[in-house]
């Protein structure tokens, strides 16, 4: 049956008389919502492949050209994401270079302002300090550990002396010549000359001449021209005032006039940072330390990027490779699609042909015909689902997988994160509405539930604020939540129905992992990458064999107190084995590191350390919520409490003590939240202790009536599709893994969170419809059928699992 979420448009008929209201949400819909989704995803292509056709996609050119401030001394290259690096992470990518045959050899040659750069530049690539001092001669710098060497030249004016210098170097043998140089030129010639017009054309004549060697070297080095940064006129000395910005911004224009067409590359973002920061001068002329710190990262990013494989580095790097299986799979869906619109032009064609003659025929054929076209519908419905997701697949590889879409780093700040939680906390209440369920924890709540969540959850990820502690505990508690209620919901199912046939069995698990297997094939990722999924999966295989083990026990089946003993004992030996598994590092790697699970759960160096940390933060939660389900049954069987209506659940005095001590609990993780001074303390004691603010929230949601009767359908909304927002937040609306945003609209961050989310939240609508179109094909209740179709897909996966570094799945 067809899941009603995917169900957008009305089937009863509209009355001609309709108001303007109902004829606006008529067209107001899910189909067309994503109908405008998706041309508004053909205008961005279109819109960007211009971009790429005028300007180039060479981020190293977004790198050094253009940016902005989003917070205090925090710098946004336009279009690309730049990587922090360390002097751990510096080193390493030196060492990388050297190791690979590379060279590194820098030279910084300029004035003191270039000056000051080669001492910023020094903090990280030195393992000892080297004090900064105002020097007017050459310093140099050897490195035997990483082969490096690092030259500060100093030439303050641009004239013969500078002219000498690149000429020497071409005179000299390849491997004597630096493979980058940063060099800039211009106040001094100002303050030397009384900023006189002679001196902008002598400067201009001088460095003419430099060109044609700059141009020369391009074969072997990368050249930067450090535009001049502006100065703070009011605190400039006497003996300086005539360095004014008008002076600087004419140096500046000779400056790109001259190597626009050069070899040599101008680093203009580089003077808007010092545009941004220029207050903060010491003496009004030199860099401050701020702007020269992101300077240094701006080089370093521009220099290592490509040699190293940090997910939050894109700016001057290339995208992956693409896999022998990333090319199967495009040109497998490639083929679906072709056929899609073949199988659609044919029946359309053969609809328009036979016509009432088709519909007309009747007697002993028309059971057959019938049959056969059923039997087409099927086969074409199939073609067409996959063909959709075949669309939204190569989207995904184009927002994540290459260059063609800007990326951003995350930027947090506690108004970004505040603001849009308080945002969608008040558009949720806005849509309350009574709903005809009384049970606890029914279906609506639990939709509202899972809703609300996963909207923080987005919000968190998007603002990159799992860098306060306490926000990140608090999500924890949300991701364990998720699993509380897939431990409840499953137990409950099995406790009602008492059914552990294979048909669901399948069902569930093709549900969850249908859309993140096919990402693990288009985007070359791990499949314990998508970590979410692997956890509820291992987690329901877990509830499945609990309950399905001899004995049986449901509510059908329990008769005596010892069936209650039978389960008891199940969950004690769950508990066990959860603590041991825990607790035995070498147990869980025997599990998970053999065939073939082992090609699952590994990351890209072979490990399953990123497995098993995700794997204990939540261990018990599923077994939390499998006890509340089953106390809350024997509490319905006794008579205790009565759901049936919207009363409250308990006498007022009880229940007014039950919501204080709720309130305290979570009050209490709150608490813990914020004096929890490290990640890794608050992780070992979370998994005991996030039963209390789960049980607490249940509590307060569910024992007033008038409460449990009502939910957000807004919230609800959202919640049936939480998962596939869960996964496909990852490459389509963040970027680099998450590690970064998706940016569609380039200069407008609040119009493009706007648009990437609205984006997002259609396609995975059409996602989960196209997951519950195709469950009934992949998992048919003929158990022959499905047979054969688990023999399919064992056939397809084992080959490639098994096979070394074939397919990190």
């Amino acid at each position: 049956m067809a899941d009603p979420h995917c169900s957008s448009r009305q089937t009863t008929a509209t009355p001609r008389n309709t108001s303007a209201t109902h004829e606006i949400t008529h067209y107001l819909n899910v189909e067309n919502a994503k109908f405008v989704a998706f041309i508004m995803i053909i205008g961005f292509i279109a819109y960007h492949g211009i971009i790429h056709l005028k300007y180039g996609n060479d981020s190293c050119k977004w790198l050094l050209s253009d940016g902005r401030f989003p917070g205090y001394s925090t710098w946004q290259p336009y279009g690309c994401m730049t990587h922090k690096y360390t002097k751990s992470d510096v080193r390493m990518c030196m060492h990388y270079i050297s190791y690979w045959g590379g060279r590194n050899h820098i030279a910084f040659v300029g004035d003191s302002r270039i000056r000051q750069l080669y001492f910023e530049f020094m903090k990280l690539v030195s393992t000892t300090d080297i004090p900064e001092r105002k020097v007017h001669n050459d310093l140099h710098y050897d490195d035997d550990q990483i082969s490096a060497r690092v030259d500060f030249l100093w030439q303050p004016m641009v004239n013969t002396s500078m002219y000498y210098v690149y000429k020497s170097w071409l005179m000299s043998g390849p491997t004597a010549r630096p493979n980058l140089i940063v060099t800039g030129s211009g106040t001094w010639s100002i303050k030397l000359n009384n900023a006189s017009e002679q001196a902008l054309k002598n400067f201009e004549v001088n460095l003419t001449m430099i060109v044609p060697y700059l141009n020369k070297l391009k074969n072997t080095a990368t050249i930067l021209w450090m535009l001049q940064d502006p100065v703070n006129e009011e605190k400039l000395s006497v003996n300086r005032s005539m360095i004014t910005n008008q002076q600087i911004d004419d140096y500046n224009k000779v400056a790109i006039q001259i190597l626009d067409n050069s070899a040599a590359s101008i680093w203009s973002s580089s003077r808007l940072v010092g545009q941004g920061l220029k207050k903060e001068s010491v003496d009004g002329l030199h860099i401050p330390s701020s702007a020269l710190e992101l300077d240094a990262q701006i080089l370093f990013n521009m220099y290592c990027n490509n040699h190293m494989n940090y997910n939050d580095g894109t700016c001057c790097r290339s995208p992956d490779p693409v896999s022998t299986l990333q090319l199967i799979t495009a040109a497998t869906f490639l083929v679906i699609i072709i056929s899609a619109i073949a199988l659609w032009i044919y029946r359309r064609r053969k609809t328009r042909r036979n016509g009432v003659k088709a519909r007309a025929e009747n007697g002993p054929r028309n059971g057959q015909t019938n049959s056969q076209n059923n039997s087409s519908d099927g086969c074409q419905e199939i073609v067409n689902h996959l063909a959709k997701l075949g669309i939204i697949m190569f989207y995904f590889y184009l927002c994540d997988r290459t260059n063609f879409f800007m990326k951003e780093n995350k930027y947090y700040t506690h108004v970004n994160f505040f603001l849009p939680f308080a945002y969608v906390m008040i558009l949720g209440f806005f849509f309350t509405e009574p709903t005809e369920q009384t049970s606890v924890l029914h279906r609506d709540q639990t939709d509202e539930w899972k809703g609300w969540m996963q909207l923080i959850i987005l919000i968190y990820h998007f603002t990159g604020a799992s860098q306060v502690l306490p926000i990140y505990m608090h999500i924890r508690v949300l991701v364990s939540s998720y699993l509380f209620l897939s431990g409840y919901g499953h137990f409950t199912y099995f406790w009602q129905k008492g059914e552990y046939g294979l048909f669901r069995y399948c069902q569930v698990l093709f549900r969850l992992n249908c859309f993140v297997f096919t990402l693990c094939f288009v985007m070359d990722r791990a499949y314990q990458f998508y970590y979410f999924v692997p956890l509820v999966s291992f987690w329901y295989i877990v509830v499945y064999i609990t309950m399905a083990a001899w004995p049986h026990v449901s509510k059908l089946t329990v008769e005596s107190n010892f069936h209650y003993l039978y389960m008891v004992s199940k969950f004690i030996l769950l508990a066990v084995f959860i603590t041991l598994f825990y607790l035995s590092e070498v147990f869980f790697e025997k599990v998970f590191l053999s065939r073939p699970f082992k090609a699952l759960f590994v990351t890209s160096d072979d490990s399953i350390r990123e497995w098993r940390f995700r794997w204990q933060l939540d261990r018990y939660s599923t077994l939390y919520g499998m006890l509340f389900a089953f106390g809350y049954q024997l509490l319905i069987k006794y008579r205790i409490i009565d759901d049936t209506t919207r009363d409250t659940l308990f006498s007022k005095g009880a229940s007014w003590l039950l919501c204080i001590f709720s309130i305290l609990g979570i009050t209490g993780y709150t608490v813990f939240a914020c004096v929890c001074r490290t990640k890794p303390h608050c992780n070992d004691v979370h998994s005991y202790l996030t039963f209390l603010p789960i049980i607490s929230y249940i509590i307060l949601r569910n024992v007033p009536g008038w409460l449990r009767t009502k939910y957000s359908t807004f919230f609800a909304w959202f919640g049936k599709i939480s998962l596939e927002l869960f996964i496909a937040q990852y490459h389509i609306w963040l970027a680099s893994d998450t590690h970064g945003i998706l940016v569609l609209v380039p200069g407008y961050p609040v119009l493009n969170v706007v648009i990437t989310s609205y984006i997002l939240v259609c396609i995975c609508h059409e996602i989960h419809c196209i997951t519950t179109g195709l469950v009934k094909y992949a998992v048919p209740s003929d158990w022959k059928m499905l047979l054969r179709n688990i023999v399919l897909f064992v056939a397809i996966l084992l080959p490639v699992s098994i096979k070394e570094g074939a397919l990190v799945l």
